[in-house]
């Protein structure tokens, strides 16, 4: 979640490097010291262009052939290709091999070879010097084991540089982001709210706190994290974003488009947006401007699946039943496989006064995912419309089983029960269903008005 950048750019750099390609093509001369051929190679690196960056290394060695910090470089850019074991013999050669760059680098590449004892002691011996600097050399290793996804490692590096200096922030970011990996949010908020507490104005420690109270479905504390962020950033795109959507989880929908459409102002025009418009419009039942938007959001991608379906749904909502099949049926073009459009179009089957059609699309969802409590009890609800009790009583326990909070589901089973004459058992699940809700007495004998002579809640 975290966005923290581990590589700032470097404008001095831009400068330098614009001067050197100048050179490269005959508009200037000049003369590039180390330090300045070493900057132009960092440059490419982080930009990813490593052919320019061993040109740079060419000419910077035949300016200055023995300089053992350019030769450092070219281990690098052998890192960068993924030439590692090329990599730790240029190390492996040079002769200040106490070098902190180069003790660095050797721990990356042994633990790209795989060869994490090694890697170990090299980083143990750097933390154990006596430094005045230990947080960041902390840091600086624990960067390696990130980059390698050795998160406990990495972990262990950043307590030691916290114990160290507790107001490091960029090690704080790092130390935020190993417990968030670890699953352990309690520690990240705790570290990112240190940061905001050091610097108020740290708008991506705010950010990452919003995303982790997200995570924790703590929706309010979520808000207002974001809320400051967007306080010191109001043209932070990515927040914006992330506001509208646990405005949406609050169901405070009127404001979650209002984030949505700031959304859309920051950013080129993006097809979901229009989704998550619609679907706030849909949980507002204004069924006309959620279809305006799906509309949009399916012109400018065809293939659109929750479109699809969310059009199909505001059909429905407005019984409109065969609109609602038109788009389903398009839905199930592009993924027969979920269940939901399935569960959409036995519904708009059902509104058609087409149950059989409407029985095979609930079996069909049901075949892709059983658990579906609702699901079942629709079906049990044909088959007991259909007179075929034994079944409507299979598929009403199997919903009960998955969920025996359904409501009347008790009664139903009586009456499916008492259908097939099977009293005993008819009078056992009605006096569960009245106990559950008194007013299942009178919907049972509406529908088995020829069992109100037969005493069935005598006790």
């Amino acid at each position: 979640m975290s966005r923290k950048l581990s590589f700032p750019v470097d404008d001095e750099s831009s400068d330098i490097v614009k001067r050197y390609e100048q050179f490269l093509s005959g508009t200037a001369t000049g003369y590039f010291d180390v330090e300045e051929l070493e900057n132009i190679v960092e440059y490419y690196l982080r930009h990813g262009r490593t052919k320019d960056c061993t040109k740079a290394l060419e000419l910077g060695l035949q300016l200055h052939p023995n300089n053992t910090a350019l030769k450092t470089k070219r281990a690098k850019i052998y890192l960068a290709t993924g030439d590692d074991l090329k990599a730790f013999r240029m190390l492996d050669s040079l002769a200040e091999s106490t070098d902190y760059e180069v003790i660095l680098l050797k721990i990356e590449v042994l633990l790209k070879l795989e060869r994490q004892k090694e890697a170990r002691i090299l980083s143990d011996k750097l933390v154990s010097d006596e430094s005045d600097d230990l947080d960041n050399v902390c840091l600086d290793i624990a960067f390696i084991y990130l980059g390698q996804g050795e998160y406990n490692v990495a972990l262990e590096l950043l307590e030691r540089g916290y114990k160290y200096n507790p107001k490091n922030i960029d090690l704080l970011y790092e130390l935020a982001f190993c417990y968030e990996q670890n699953d352990e949010f309690n520690k990240a908020i705790i570290i990112n709210n240190k940061i905001v507490t050091i610097d108020p104005f740290a708008s991506e420690a705010w950010f990452n706190l919003g995303q982790l109270y997200f995570a924790r479905q703590e929706f309010p504390n979520a808000l207002e994290a974001y809320d400051f962020a967007l306080a010191i950033d109001e043209n932070d795109s990515l927040t914006c974003l992330q506001k509208a959507h646990v405005l949406f989880q609050l169901d405070q929908f009127e404001q979650a488009i209002e984030a949505y459409q700031d959304y859309k102002k920051m950013t080129s025009y993006n097809w979901q947006t229009d989704i998550f418009i619609a679907e706030c419009y849909e949980k507002l039942e204004r069924y006309e401007e959620s279809i305006l938007y799906y509309k949009q959001s399916l012109s400018a991608h065809s293939e659109n699946y929750d479109a699809l379906t969310g059009l199909g749904i505001c059909f429905l909502e407005q019984e409109k039943f065969a609109e609602s099949m038109v788009y389903i049926k398009q839905a199930l073009e592009i993924n027969k496989e979920t269940s939901d459009a399935w569960v959409y179009l036995a519904e708009a089957y059902i509104g058609l006064e087409d149950i059989d059609n409407a029985m095979m699309a609930y079996i069909k969802a049901i075949t892709i995912d059983p658990d579906q409590p609702d699901t079942l009890m629709a079906i049990a609800n044909i088959c007991l419309e259909k007179a075929e009790y034994e079944l409507a009583i299979k598929y009403y326990l199997a919903a009960e089983d998955l969920d025996n909070n359904l409501e009347f589901v008790n009664m139903f089973i009586a009456v499916s029960y008492f259908k097939i004459g099977d009293l005993t058992k008819a009078k056992t699940y009605l006096q569960v269903a009245i106990d559950e809700n008194e007013t299942a007495s009178p919907l049972f004998f509406e529908l088995c008005p020829e069992a109100i002579d037969l005493n069935l809640l005598d006790k």
